[in-house]
């Protein structure tokens, strides 16, 4: 295990994805002593379905509490805070993760009920939730998704999850970003086991769900959320929560440095017909002819797509240009993105490319 190693799985059988992850990440060695009190943290800012795009699917906590109770742990906890304006105790049952904690008999603490100290957190004083700081090893589960405010959410932005509401309320005083990082000073993420199954394009309490079908596991959150920016189509360094976590020695944004190991045997799933689930969503699926695009191949555009709508470099004139799927596999053809159209005139390679490089080749084609 290194820092810089990071874990890729697709499929839909999402409490297995998350078992694997853990078993390939060798997380019960890492937490050792089976005697700790090891925390798990969803993602459940509101009381919504996951299918939504914005809250962390219960078969992620399914998986990870199986694996914990298979490897002999059983000091477990499930603990969260829902923002402001939702109360955790509604939230955690819509969600589906209070049924999950309790087939599991594993506790979860409702954090908006707990009592709280404040910590020098690098500089500035800020408060987190006790139950919080009992934990001897914590992993987070964000979603991967996008943000009204600070553009990307993901693990560093969960850990806001452990404060109280009335430090969340001073966060956004703050502008976020500040206190988001000097937060991840003191709560320490020693496993990130991330949802990126149907994150919303760029608001964080869902309604446009870009379907990717993958899990994946970090060690370091600022690379985690480096990759979640990449993957949505935006350079890490211009998300300023995740310049300054790095700055403060939270982890390392390089993406480009780290480690990726992929548990997929063989093809990688696909979707015949992808999901176009929302009007916002089709139209800029209009721009693609997908033919057996996997999830994470076709999501990458859609990304890419709407920062490029954003640009305003899309035109109706460009619609269904874009070739993408395992259909185009030994086909040729005008422009296409990922391996699989690799005998396209113009091609941009990966399995799958990421949307930040999506929206680099767009822009300079088009252009």
């Amino acid at each position: 295990m290194a820092k810089n190693d990071y874990y890729v799985i697709q499929g839909e059988d999402y409490r297995q994805m998350a078992i694997r992850i853990l078993q390939a990440a060798d997380l019960a060695a890492d937490i050792s002593d089976r005697k700790k009190r090891i925390g798990i943290k969803p993602n459940i800012l509101g009381a919504q379905k996951a299918s939504a795009g914005a809250v962390t699917h219960p078969e992620l906590v399914d998986g990870c509490l199986t694996y914990l109770k298979e490897e002999g742990f059983v000091n477990l906890v499930v603990l969260e805070g829902s923002w402001v304006g939702d109360r955790t105790s509604q939230a955690v049952r819509v969600s589906g993760v209070y049924d999950v904690c309790s087939r599991h008999q594993v506790p979860f603490v409702d954090l908006q009920k707990d009592s709280f100290q404040t910590l020098d957190a690098a500089g500035m004083p800020i408060s987190v939730c006790d139950e919080a700081l009992r934990l001897d090893y914590l992993i987070n589960l964000p979603v991967l998704k996008g943000h009204c405010q600070t553009t990307v959410t993901c693990a560093l932005k969960n850990s806001k999850g452990l404060i109280p509401n009335s430090e969340k309320r001073r966060f956004h005083t703050l502008g976020l970003h500040k206190p988001i990082a000097h937060l991840n000073t003191v709560v320490h993420q020693n496993f990130i086991l991330l949802d990126n199954i149907c994150g919303d394009l760029d608001f964080e309490e869902g309604g446009n769900p870009v379907v990717m079908n993958r899990v994946l596991g970090f060690w370091d959150p600022v690379l985690c959320d480096s990759f979640a920016a990449e993957s949505m189509g935006y350079n890490p360094r211009d998300i300023a929560y995740i310049r300054l976590a790095e700055q403060l020695g939270v982890g390392s944004a390089q993406v480009s440095d780290a480690n990726r190991i992929s548990l997929n045997e063989g093809v990688l799933d696909t979707d015949p017909a992808p999901m176009h689930s929302t009007r916002r969503i089709s139209r800029l699926a209009a721009y693609a002819s997908a033919k057996d695009a996997c999830s994470a191949c076709y999501g990458s555009l859609i990304y890419a797509l709407d920062r490029l709508n954003d640009e305003g470099k899309l035109s109706w004139h460009k619609a269904g240009s874009i070739a993408i799927g395992q259909g185009y596999r030994g086909k040729i053809g005008g422009l296409g993105i990922g391996q699989c159209t690799s005998c396209f005139a113009k091609n941009l390679g990966g399995c799958p490319p990421k949307a930040v490089d999506i929206v680099e080749f767009l822009r300079e084609f088009w252009e």
